[in-house]
């Protein structure tokens, strides 16, 4: 429901009919809306984990490197582009609630350290040294990636790809 019709659209009495549960029901076990979305994300999170891992462990060069890294919402994904427009739309409306806002920093910097370490492993397996600390380029990928998404779902036109492998060939030079 969330991915679906979007965080913002989705109303906690939609989200817990849809599952069989009432609406106390969700608000007892997560919090409200807020907290079943982090949930939601927790979940997926190792399997992005998961994944990113094995296609970095097979890059065989900087291209492979950069490929594993641009989002699947730039190749058409239908999914994955309305699950990017609904993550942006989480972030925007916990600024208004600290403490979701709180769990969801907490939980988005240790996603970005797990990503920062298979990138550092694959980053010295190829000889690549990025331009700049990967704990910065960790945040700019997520940032550049979540904005692309947004763009390329409103302007089809917008050959997100491009863009996001342009940045990161700067990120990631040629090895020397």
């Amino acid at each position: 429901m969330l991915q679906r019709r979007g965080f913002l659209a989705a109303t906690v009495d939609e989200i817990a009919a849809e599952a069989g549960y009432t609406r106390g029901a969700v608000y007892k076990h997560f919090g409200g809306k807020e907290g079943l979305w982090q949930t939601v994300v927790d979940a997926h999170t190792e399997a992005h984990l998961q994944l990113l891992g094995e296609t970095l462990d097979r890059a065989a060069n900087r291209q492979d490197l950069i490929a594993a890294l641009t989002p699947s919402t730039f190749a058409g994904d239908e999914a994955a582009a309305k699950w990017s427009t609904a993550a942006m739309e989480f972030m925007a409306a916990v600024t208004r609630h600290p403490e979701a806002a709180a769990a969801s920093v907490a939980a988005q910097r240790l996603h970005e350290e797990q990503i920062g370490a298979l990138l550092e492993k694959a980053c010295r397996r190829l000889h690549i040294r990025p331009a700049m600390p990967l704990e910065q380029i960790v945040v700019v990928l997520g940032a550049l990636g979540g904005s692309l998404s947004l763009r390329a779902a409103v302007d089809p036109a917008t050959d997100a790809a491009a863009h996001a492998a342009g940045v990161m060939s700067i990120m990631f030079p040629e090895p020397n």
